[in-house]
C-alpha cells in the first residue's frame, strides 16, 4: 500500500509488467514503421514516463513533440478538455503516433484527434499504456494498448492524483 495525499492505493501493475509490455509495443512500432520517420506526439503531463521509456526502445528514425492537455480534477474527469500547450510544428503528410498514458472516457483523445486531423497528417495512430473500456464515452481507434483496466482510479508511472504520485515506478489502484 502507498498513500498519495489523502488516498490509499495498492499495487495494480508492477514495474516489470510495464517494462515487458512497453518492449512488445516498441517492437511492433519498430516493425510497422521501419520505412517511415514518424512523429511521436506525447500527451503531457501523464505520458512523460511512458513516452521516455518507449522512445528508448524505438530504433527507427523518428521525432518527438509534446502536447499538454488537461481534463481531470481530483479523481474524476471534468468532461472538458483544456489545451494548454499546442503543437508547434508542421505535421501535414507526416505519420503521427500519439503516446498517451490512459484513455478513460475518450473525450480528451477525441478532441486531440479532431484537432490533429485538421492539420492533414498522413496518418494518426494512438498508442496508450492504459485503457478503461467501461468508462468510454467516445469510441477511439487504438493502434496499441498496453493494459485494459477496470474503471477505477490509478496513479503511478506518470499518472497522478492532484499532481502527486507520478514518480511511483509501478501503477497503483485506489482502494
Amino acid at each position: 500500500m502507498v498513500k498519495v495525499l489523502d488516498k490509499q492505493f495498492e499495487i495494480y501493475i508492477s514495474a516489470e509488467q510495464i517494462s515487458a509490455t512497453i518492449q512488445k509495443m516498441a517492437d511492433k512500432i519498430n516493425e510497422d514503421y521501419k520505412n517511415d520517420k514518424p512523429i511521436f506526439l506525447a500527451i503531457l503531463n501523464g505520458s512523460f514516463i511512458f513516452a521516455a521509456d518507449i522512445l528508448k526502445k524505438i530504433n527507427i528514425e523518428c521525432e518527438i513533440e509534446f502536447l499538454k492537455v488537461a481534463s481531470y480534477q481530483n479523481l474524476e474527469s471534468t468532461g472538458k478538455v483544456i489545451e494548454l500547450i499546442g503543437l508547434n510544428r508542421e505535421i501535414k503528410n507526416r505519420k503521427i503516433i500519439i503516446l498517451e498514458d490512459i484513455i478513460d472516457t475518450g473525450l480528451t483523445m477525441s478532441k486531440i484527434l479532431e484537432q490533429l486531423l485538421l492539420l492533414q497528417p498522413a496518418s494518426v495512430k494512438v498508442v496508450t499504456l492504459l485503457q478503461k473500456p467501461d468508462a468510454l464515452q467516445k469510441e477511439i481507434d487504438i493502434y496499441q494498448c498496453g493494459f485494459k483496466i477496470e474503471n477505477r482510479f490509478v496513479v503511478g508511472y506518470g499518472l497522478d492524483y492532484n499532481n502527486f504520485g507520478r514518480n511511483l515506478s509501478a501503477i497503483y489502484i485506489h482502494v
